[in-house]
């Protein structure tokens, strides 16, 4: 489910809280309440949504994030949800083999501990380098590894 028009830029709290949260929180548990494992994307930054979207029941929800603070995310919804993504899209088409790894390692140095993480593009990787999309499995293998 592509959430990009829940993200910090484009309501404020106050909207989020009162139009789009009860409505999405419903659905969610509806979803969860049928056997279902909800998985939204968080497209954009959900910073200040993060309080909001760590209240649902233990285990029900896999959240994907695209540009939300990691560290915050595992701090918060990573308490009752499994989180993953955050890899940029930018380092997947553009950036080196090394700094994928890098910046794989960084992240599951971040959210890894506890376990509830999944190494993920924060968005499609479609037309990735072939050698940064090894790097990061290669990252996964290393740094990844419970």
């Amino acid at each position: 489910m592509p959430l990009h028009k829940g993200d910090d830029t484009f309501m404020s709290n106050k909207q989020f809280e009162t139009f789009y949260w009860p409505t999405f929180r419903r659905l969610l548990l509806g979803m969860v309440d049928e056997g279902l494992v909800p998985f939204p994307v968080a497209e954009g930054a959900y910073n200040h949504r993060l309080e909001y979207i760590s209240d649902m029941p233990k285990s029900a929800v896999v959240w994907m994030f695209d540009q939300t603070d990691m560290a915050a995310a595992k701090r918060t919804v990573g308490k009752v949800s499994c989180i993953c993504g955050n890899v940029p899209v930018s380092i997947a088409y553009t950036g080196t083999a090394r700094e994928m790894k890098e910046y794989c390692r960084k992240l599951i140095e971040i959210c890894a501990p506890g376990g509830g993480f999944i190494l993920s593009g924060g968005s499609t990787f479609d037309m990735a380098r072939p050698e940064n999309l090894r790097a990061m499995i290669d990252a996964a293998r290393e740094y990844g590894v419970y």
